[in-house]
């Protein structure tokens, strides 16, 4: 259960990577631009789950009562979902601002 958070937002995920990887097209594709491309994914990709493991251990779970288990256990998954997003579009935003900068400045020289 630990990455059923992430296995059901993997594909939005794919989405914004391909989104990421295609766009914009006005900057020059060469092999070091598609080599910082791979490890920015594969930077946001492994930050992804690194917080969603993260926010998954530390949900803590309503304790159970006479009347049986509290509501609550949805957030043990909501939670690391939204953790594993936001790490993986604040790498890909930070990606895009630094290669924007970079390919930006080559092109115009």
């Amino acid at each position: 259960m630990r990455y059923l958070a992430i296995l059901l937002l993997a594909p939005w995920l794919i989405v914004l990577g391909w989104a990421y990887w295609a766009y914009p097209k006005s900057l020059p594709k060469n092999a070091t631009r598609r080599g910082f491309d791979v490890l920015a994914l594969l930077g946001a990709t492994a930050a992804a789950i690194q917080a969603a493991l993260l926010a998954y251990d530390a949900v803590e779970l309503p304790a159970a009562d006479q009347f049986g288990p509290k509501s609550g256990a949805i957030w043990q998954q909501v939670v690391p979902a939204l953790y594993g997003y936001g790490a993986f579009v604040a790498v890909l935003v930070l990606a895009l601002i630094v290669r924007q900068m970079v390919w930006k400045q080559k092109r115009s020289v």
